[in-house]
């Protein structure tokens, strides 16, 4: 599969170690807007820096925290910017959720926040490389930082590229969920029987998860999927698939006449009947393919934010989403 442009990534370093804090300085803390951190009423306040961190963390902590999220809905998370004083909101967080390398703008707003719990989700888990073995993850505009192929410090380019989209494995996504319970009891060991409690739920509901998406993908007509973003690797790793990406990470981007001719090759080869797009982006280039080869179009939505024009109100219902679709793309039996 073509090397395509994607955003440089660079996978996180160590993940700087959750730090208990005294009731005290909890309750201490404020503030309202989004961006902000700051407990109140003796709340944990919790700083993530887009939706699925922060559906971690609601769902973890419950009652016992505050959640603000830095990416609002229908942001596209990888061009988030930050003024200066959502930087110095942000550190009155007491815990702050964040992929290192996935939006340039929160790693330089949380580097200045001085909070000291920090968690890396990139840290919680194994990040992989998708490249040309049919899990293409492109080239996250390589330009943007040099062209290194350091495999311990590239996240987005060629075989060494790390692939962030892990939420969208349950098996990983559960990994970083014990990580972001075990920064919560830290934090606020107070309450840690019941953040234990809630991740062990959250667990299990994505254990299900990943025990549907096996159960429903294991017998289909075909194996390949088409889509416009290419955030889907994971995925289809777990599940035996080919992602196909059409334009890289960028759903925005036009891929070259060459790449449209490959793909309609590869769709006439796998026996493919569907091109994906996601709904917050254009579907340009999706009908285009779709028009060229007799394909049908429909959404598989990456999960970076939930809006009203998602295919559910949550992560989960829009992984099921997610599955149904694909079934219906693949002729699951």
């Amino acid at each position: 599969m073509d090397v395509m442009n994607v955003r440089r990534l660079i996978p996180a370093a160590a993940l700087a170690g959750a730090v208990a804090l005294g009731a005290t300085a909890l309750t201490a803390c404020s503030g309202a807007a989004v961006g902000t951190g700051g407990g109140k009423d003796g709340k944990v306040g919790v700083t993530a820096s887009f939706y699925p961190l922060q559906f971690l963390a609601e769902q973890i902590g419950k009652d016992h925290v505050k959640v603000d999220v830095l990416t609002r809905p229908g942001v596209e998370p990888h061009d988030l910017e930050i003024t200066p004083r959502q930087t110095g909101q942000l550190g009155e967080a007491d815990v702050v959720l964040y992929l290192k390398s996935l939006q340039p703008a929160v790693d330089k707003a949380v580097a200045q926040s001085g909070v000291k719990n920090i968690v890396d989700a990139a840290t919680l888990t194994e990040l992989e490389a998708h490249g040309s073995s049919g899990h293409d993850h492109g080239a996250e505009e390589a330009h943007a930082e040099g062209e290194g192929h350091d495999h311990d410090h590239d996240h987005g380019h060629g075989e060494g590229a790390r692939d962030p989209h892990v939420w969208l494995d349950p098996v990983k996504y559960a990994e970083i969920a014990k990580g972001v319970g075990a920064s919560l009891e830290k934090a606020d060991p107070d309450h840690a029987a019941d953040y234990r409690k809630n991740t062990d739920e959250l667990v299990g509901k994505l254990t299900a998860l990943d025990t549907e998406f096996k159960d429903g993908l294991k017998n289909t007509t075909s194996r390949t999927f088409i889509t416009t973003h290419s955030a889907f690797g994971y995925l289809a790793e777990r599940y035996g698939l080919d992602q196909e990406g059409i334009s890289g990470v960028d759903p925005e981007s036009e891929p070259s006449p060459a790449r449209m001719k490959d793909l309609q090759a590869v769709a006439r080869k796998d026996n493919v009947t569907t091109v994906f797009f996601e709904a917050l982006a254009s579907d340009k280039t999706a009908k285009t393919l779709a028009t060229d080869t007799g394909l049908r179009t429909d959404v598989l939505d990456p999960l970076e934010g939930i809006t009203d024009k998602s295919q559910g109100a949550d992560y989960f219902e829009v992984m099921r989403s997610n599955l149904k679709n694909l079934q219906k793309a693949l002729g699951a039996k």
